[in-house]
Protein backbone atom coordinates (compact mmCIF):
# COMPACT_ATOMS: atom_id res chain seq x y z
CA UNK A 1 0.00 0.00 0.00
CA UNK A 2 0.80 3.44 -0.43
CA UNK A 3 2.11 5.12 2.60
CA UNK A 4 4.23 8.30 4.27
CA UNK A 5 6.45 7.29 7.01
CA UNK A 6 9.19 8.85 8.84
CA UNK A 7 12.02 6.63 10.67
CA UNK A 8 13.65 9.65 12.57
CA UNK A 9 12.29 12.81 14.07
CA UNK A 10 13.30 16.34 12.88
CA UNK A 11 11.75 18.70 10.35
CA UNK A 12 9.02 17.68 7.73
CA UNK A 13 11.18 17.62 4.56
CA UNK A 14 14.29 16.03 5.98
CA UNK A 15 11.99 12.95 7.52
CA UNK A 16 8.55 12.22 6.00
CA UNK A 17 8.85 9.37 3.27
CA UNK A 18 6.23 8.24 1.24
CA UNK A 19 6.55 5.08 -0.15
CA UNK A 20 5.16 1.61 -0.65
CA UNK A 21 4.65 -0.47 3.10
CA UNK A 22 2.89 -3.98 3.81
CA UNK A 23 -0.86 -3.52 3.40
CA UNK A 24 -1.96 -4.62 7.35
CA UNK A 25 -4.65 -7.23 8.21
CA UNK A 26 -7.12 -6.92 10.48
CA UNK A 27 -6.67 -8.94 13.60
CA UNK A 28 -9.40 -10.31 16.23
CA UNK A 29 -11.62 -7.52 17.28
CA UNK A 30 -10.41 -5.13 14.48
CA UNK A 31 -11.29 -3.99 10.89
CA UNK A 32 -9.27 -2.59 7.84
CA UNK A 33 -10.13 0.64 6.59
CA UNK A 34 -9.52 1.55 2.88
CA UNK A 35 -9.15 5.49 3.66
CA UNK A 36 -10.11 8.53 1.75
CA UNK A 37 -8.55 11.38 3.91
CA UNK A 38 -6.12 11.41 7.00
CA UNK A 39 -6.61 14.62 8.76
CA UNK A 40 -3.09 16.55 10.13
CA UNK A 41 -2.92 18.02 13.88
CA UNK A 42 -0.30 19.59 15.97
CA UNK A 43 0.19 16.93 17.98
CA UNK A 44 1.24 14.89 14.51
CA UNK A 45 3.65 17.68 13.62
CA UNK A 46 5.33 17.65 17.36
CA UNK A 47 5.59 13.86 17.38
CA UNK A 48 7.12 13.71 14.36
CA UNK A 49 9.51 16.84 15.00
CA UNK A 50 10.58 15.13 18.59
CA UNK A 51 11.79 17.43 21.65
CA UNK A 52 9.55 18.22 24.45
CA UNK A 53 10.43 14.13 25.84
CA UNK A 54 8.90 13.05 22.70
CA UNK A 55 10.76 10.44 21.50
CA UNK A 56 10.08 8.00 18.06
CA UNK A 57 7.19 5.96 18.75
CA UNK A 58 8.52 3.08 16.62
CA UNK A 59 11.57 2.14 14.27
CA UNK A 60 9.09 2.84 11.89
CA UNK A 61 5.96 4.96 11.96
CA UNK A 62 3.28 6.16 9.91
CA UNK A 63 1.67 9.27 11.46
CA UNK A 64 -1.99 10.56 12.01
CA UNK A 65 -4.62 9.88 14.55
CA UNK A 66 -7.42 11.23 12.32
CA UNK A 67 -9.13 9.89 8.87
CA UNK A 68 -12.03 8.24 7.27
CA UNK A 69 -12.95 5.68 4.51
CA UNK A 70 -14.60 2.43 4.27
CA UNK A 71 -14.13 -1.04 6.01
CA UNK A 72 -12.94 -3.31 3.26
CA UNK A 73 -12.17 -6.28 5.77
CA UNK A 74 -13.07 -7.80 9.29
CA UNK A 75 -10.76 -9.61 11.70
CA UNK A 76 -12.34 -12.62 13.95
CA UNK A 77 -14.98 -11.73 16.35
CA UNK A 78 -16.46 -8.53 14.45
CA UNK A 79 -19.35 -8.93 12.11
CA UNK A 80 -19.12 -9.39 8.29
CA UNK A 81 -21.96 -6.78 8.12
CA UNK A 82 -19.79 -4.00 9.02
CA UNK A 83 -17.80 -4.09 5.64
CA UNK A 84 -18.44 -1.64 3.47
CA UNK A 85 -19.51 1.06 6.14
CA UNK A 86 -18.46 4.66 5.61
CA UNK A 87 -16.72 5.35 8.97
CA UNK A 88 -14.28 8.24 10.48
CA UNK A 89 -11.50 7.52 13.23
CA UNK A 90 -9.92 8.26 16.58
CA UNK A 91 -6.87 7.37 17.98
CA UNK A 92 -5.72 5.94 14.62
CA UNK A 93 -1.77 6.43 15.44
CA UNK A 94 -2.63 6.93 20.04
CA UNK A 95 0.12 3.78 21.09
CA UNK A 96 0.33 2.60 18.11
CA UNK A 97 2.82 3.12 15.00
CA UNK A 98 0.90 3.07 12.00
CA UNK A 99 -1.85 5.62 11.79
CA UNK A 100 -3.95 6.95 9.04
CA UNK A 101 -1.41 8.51 6.50
CA UNK A 102 -1.81 5.58 4.46
CA UNK A 103 -3.95 3.61 2.42
CA UNK A 104 -5.23 1.38 5.01
CA UNK A 105 -5.32 0.85 8.37
CA UNK A 106 -6.37 -2.11 10.70
CA UNK A 107 -7.67 -1.29 14.37
CA UNK A 108 -10.11 -2.08 17.09
CA UNK A 109 -13.82 -2.07 15.64
CA UNK A 110 -14.87 0.53 18.03
CA UNK A 111 -12.36 2.89 16.77
CA UNK A 112 -13.66 3.13 13.47
CA UNK A 113 -17.22 4.61 14.03
CA UNK A 114 -19.92 4.58 11.07
CA UNK A 115 -20.12 8.54 9.02
CA UNK A 116 -23.24 9.87 8.35
CA UNK A 117 -24.33 10.14 4.46
CA UNK A 118 -24.35 13.73 5.02
CA UNK A 119 -20.86 14.14 6.06
CA UNK A 120 -17.97 13.74 2.88
CA UNK A 121 -14.51 12.03 3.84
CA UNK A 122 -12.87 15.37 3.93
CA UNK A 123 -15.13 16.46 7.11
CA UNK A 124 -15.19 12.91 8.72
CA UNK A 125 -11.15 13.49 9.02
CA UNK A 126 -11.83 16.56 10.94
CA UNK A 127 -13.89 14.67 14.06
CA UNK A 128 -11.38 12.65 16.02
CA UNK A 129 -8.73 15.42 17.77
CA UNK A 130 -10.32 18.45 16.81
CA UNK A 131 -14.65 17.97 17.43
CA UNK A 132 -14.03 15.53 20.03
CA UNK A 133 -11.86 17.70 22.16
CA UNK A 134 -14.13 20.34 22.08
CA UNK A 135 -16.86 18.53 23.17
CA UNK A 136 -15.17 16.73 26.04
CA UNK A 137 -13.98 20.28 27.38
CA UNK A 138 -17.41 21.41 27.19
CA UNK A 139 -19.08 18.13 29.31
CA UNK A 140 -16.32 19.36 31.41
CA UNK A 141 -16.98 22.98 31.92
CA UNK A 142 -20.19 21.54 32.34
CA UNK A 143 -21.44 24.58 30.25
CA UNK A 144 -25.12 25.24 30.39
CA UNK A 145 -28.23 27.80 28.74
CA UNK A 146 -26.73 31.60 29.85
CA UNK A 147 -23.54 30.65 30.31
CA UNK A 148 -20.60 32.87 29.42
CA UNK A 149 -17.80 31.19 27.89
CA UNK A 150 -14.17 32.57 26.82
CA UNK A 151 -12.90 29.92 24.23
CA UNK A 152 -9.12 30.91 23.59
CA UNK A 153 -8.07 30.66 20.05
CA UNK A 154 -11.34 30.93 18.67
CA UNK A 155 -10.45 30.52 14.79
CA UNK A 156 -8.53 27.22 15.77
CA UNK A 157 -9.26 23.53 14.62
CA UNK A 158 -10.66 23.33 18.28
CA UNK A 159 -12.23 26.20 18.71
CA UNK A 160 -14.60 26.30 15.57
CA UNK A 161 -16.11 23.52 17.08
CA UNK A 162 -16.01 24.54 20.49
CA UNK A 163 -18.14 27.66 19.54
CA UNK A 164 -20.39 25.63 17.62
CA UNK A 165 -20.72 23.41 21.15
CA UNK A 166 -21.07 26.56 23.18
CA UNK A 167 -24.14 27.92 20.88
CA UNK A 168 -25.94 24.71 20.41
CA UNK A 169 -26.15 24.51 24.41
CA UNK A 170 -27.25 27.94 24.14
CA UNK A 171 -24.43 29.78 25.79
CA UNK A 172 -22.70 33.04 24.71
CA UNK A 173 -19.08 32.84 23.21
CA UNK A 174 -16.50 35.45 23.78
CA UNK A 175 -13.27 33.68 21.80
CA UNK A 176 -9.87 34.89 21.35
CA UNK A 177 -7.80 35.20 17.98
CA UNK A 178 -4.49 37.18 16.34
CA UNK A 179 -6.52 38.63 13.37
CA UNK A 180 -9.11 40.11 11.54
CA UNK A 181 -9.64 36.62 8.91
CA UNK A 182 -9.31 34.55 12.14
CA UNK A 183 -12.42 36.60 14.04
CA UNK A 184 -14.56 36.42 11.18
CA UNK A 185 -14.10 31.92 11.00
CA UNK A 186 -14.64 32.55 15.21
CA UNK A 187 -18.05 34.67 14.48
CA UNK A 188 -19.04 31.71 11.45
CA UNK A 189 -18.68 28.94 14.00
CA UNK A 190 -20.88 31.11 16.54
CA UNK A 191 -18.79 33.70 18.56
CA UNK A 192 -20.71 36.77 19.95
CA UNK A 193 -17.30 38.31 20.75
CA UNK A 194 -14.24 37.91 19.37
CA UNK A 195 -10.67 40.05 21.28
CA UNK A 196 -7.65 40.24 19.24
CA UNK A 197 -5.14 39.21 21.66
CA UNK A 198 -1.91 40.54 19.97
CA UNK A 199 -3.97 44.83 20.12
CA UNK A 200 -6.25 44.42 22.77
CA UNK A 201 -5.79 43.56 26.55
CA UNK A 202 -8.29 40.39 27.01
CA UNK A 203 -9.08 40.94 30.45
CA UNK A 204 -10.46 44.51 29.94
CA UNK A 205 -12.15 43.81 27.40
CA UNK A 206 -13.53 40.06 29.15
CA UNK A 207 -14.46 42.48 32.12
CA UNK A 208 -16.42 45.06 29.98
CA UNK A 209 -18.16 42.30 27.97
CA UNK A 210 -19.42 40.81 30.84
CA UNK A 211 -20.34 43.74 33.11
CA UNK A 212 -17.19 42.73 35.22
CA UNK A 213 -18.08 39.76 36.58
CA UNK A 214 -15.94 37.35 34.31
CA UNK A 215 -17.01 34.07 32.40
CA UNK A 216 -17.89 31.28 33.63
CA UNK A 217 -15.89 29.04 32.15
CA UNK A 218 -12.54 28.91 29.96
CA UNK A 219 -11.49 26.53 26.99
CA UNK A 220 -8.21 27.03 27.02
CA UNK A 221 -5.85 26.14 24.30
CA UNK A 222 -2.51 26.88 25.70
CA UNK A 223 -1.91 26.72 29.81
CA UNK A 224 1.37 27.67 29.23
CA UNK A 225 0.85 30.70 27.63
CA UNK A 226 -2.34 31.69 28.71
CA UNK A 227 -2.85 30.73 32.96
CA UNK A 228 -1.64 34.57 34.24
CA UNK A 229 -4.68 35.93 31.99
CA UNK A 230 -7.60 33.65 34.56
CA UNK A 231 -7.62 36.44 37.57
CA UNK A 232 -8.22 38.79 34.92
CA UNK A 233 -11.22 36.53 32.81
CA UNK A 234 -12.92 33.93 35.07
CA UNK A 235 -15.32 34.28 37.64
CA UNK A 236 -15.01 33.27 41.26
CA UNK A 237 -16.18 29.41 41.31
CA UNK A 238 -15.92 29.59 37.49
CA UNK A 239 -13.95 26.74 36.05
CA UNK A 240 -11.14 26.52 33.10
CA UNK A 241 -10.65 23.28 30.69
CA UNK A 242 -7.45 23.01 29.67
CA UNK A 243 -6.81 20.66 26.36
CA UNK A 244 -3.28 21.71 25.50
CA UNK A 245 -0.31 23.38 26.50
CA UNK A 246 3.17 25.11 24.77
CA UNK A 247 5.69 23.84 27.45
CA UNK A 248 6.25 21.16 29.41
CA UNK A 249 5.15 23.05 32.31
CA UNK A 250 3.73 26.05 33.37
CA UNK A 251 3.22 28.98 36.17
CA UNK A 252 -0.07 29.40 37.57
CA UNK A 253 -2.03 31.91 39.83
CA UNK A 254 -2.64 29.47 42.15
CA UNK A 255 -3.34 31.47 44.82
CA UNK A 256 -6.09 33.02 43.23
CA UNK A 257 -7.74 29.91 42.21
CA UNK A 258 -7.86 28.77 45.48
CA UNK A 259 -8.86 32.19 47.13
CA UNK A 260 -11.78 32.57 44.28
CA UNK A 261 -12.43 28.47 44.67
CA UNK A 262 -12.39 27.75 41.09
CA UNK A 263 -11.69 24.79 39.10
CA UNK A 264 -8.53 24.19 36.76
CA UNK A 265 -9.29 20.92 35.19
CA UNK A 266 -6.88 19.26 32.42
CA UNK A 267 -7.36 16.48 30.05
CA UNK A 268 -5.73 14.32 27.22
CA UNK A 269 -8.45 13.57 24.38
CA UNK A 270 -6.43 10.22 23.55
CA UNK A 271 -6.92 9.08 27.25
CA UNK A 272 -10.29 9.30 27.75
CA UNK A 273 -12.57 6.97 30.08
CA UNK A 274 -14.59 4.32 28.49
CA UNK A 275 -17.94 6.43 29.65
CA UNK A 276 -16.48 9.60 28.66
CA UNK A 277 -15.73 8.39 24.96
CA UNK A 278 -18.99 6.45 24.24
CA UNK A 279 -20.85 9.74 25.54
CA UNK A 280 -19.10 12.36 23.12
CA UNK A 281 -19.66 9.46 20.34
CA UNK A 282 -23.04 9.55 20.76
CA UNK A 283 -23.64 13.25 20.99
CA UNK A 284 -21.32 13.07 18.11
CA UNK A 285 -23.04 11.16 16.12
CA UNK A 286 -26.28 11.93 16.89
CA UNK A 287 -25.18 16.33 15.31
CA UNK A 288 -23.88 14.62 12.59
CA UNK A 289 -27.09 12.53 12.07
CA UNK A 290 -28.92 15.85 12.41
CA UNK A 291 -26.69 18.21 10.13
CA UNK A 292 -26.27 20.52 13.09
CA UNK A 293 -22.12 20.83 12.95
CA UNK A 294 -20.02 22.91 10.15
CA UNK A 295 -16.50 21.67 9.34
CA UNK A 296 -14.38 23.67 8.39
CA UNK A 297 -11.54 21.99 6.33
CA UNK A 298 -9.23 25.00 5.47
CA UNK A 299 -6.64 22.42 2.58
CA UNK A 300 -6.70 19.84 1.28
CA UNK A 301 -3.41 18.29 -0.08
CA UNK A 302 -2.31 14.91 -1.59
CA UNK A 303 -0.45 11.97 0.04
CA UNK A 304 2.71 12.76 -1.74
CA UNK A 305 2.61 16.19 -0.39
CA UNK A 306 2.56 15.38 3.50
CA UNK A 307 5.19 17.82 4.09
CA UNK A 308 4.06 20.56 3.06
CA UNK A 309 0.86 19.91 4.56
CA UNK A 310 2.46 19.00 8.11
CA UNK A 311 4.25 22.92 7.82
CA UNK A 312 1.23 24.14 7.16
CA UNK A 313 0.36 23.49 10.47
CA UNK A 314 2.96 23.89 12.13
CA UNK A 315 3.37 27.51 11.10
CA UNK A 316 -0.31 28.01 11.49
CA UNK A 317 -0.99 29.27 8.35
CA UNK A 318 -4.20 27.84 7.32
CA UNK A 319 -7.46 28.58 8.63
CA UNK A 320 -9.21 25.39 9.52
CA UNK A 321 -8.36 21.60 9.53
CA UNK A 322 -5.59 20.64 7.02
CA UNK A 323 -6.49 17.12 5.17
CA UNK A 324 -4.74 14.87 3.50
CA UNK A 325 -6.26 13.32 0.05
CA UNK A 326 -5.60 9.93 0.10
CA UNK A 327 -4.92 7.68 -3.62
Amino acid sequence: MRAAFYTEQGPAREVLKVGEQPKPEPGPGEVRVRLRTSGVNPSDWKARRGGSGRGLAAPLVIPHSDGAGDIDAVGPGVPVSRIGERVWIWNGQWKRAFGTAAQYIALPSAQAVPLPQNTDYASGACLGIPALTALQAFRLAQVQRESVVLVSGGAGAVGHYAGQFAKLRGARVLATVSGDAKAAHAREAGADSVINYRTEDVGARVKALTNGRGVDAVIEVDLTANAKLLPAVLRPHGVAVVYGTGAAEASIPALWLMLNSATLRLFLIYDLSAADRAAVLDEINTLLVQGRLVHAVGQRFPLDKIAEAHEAVERGAVIGNVVLDIP
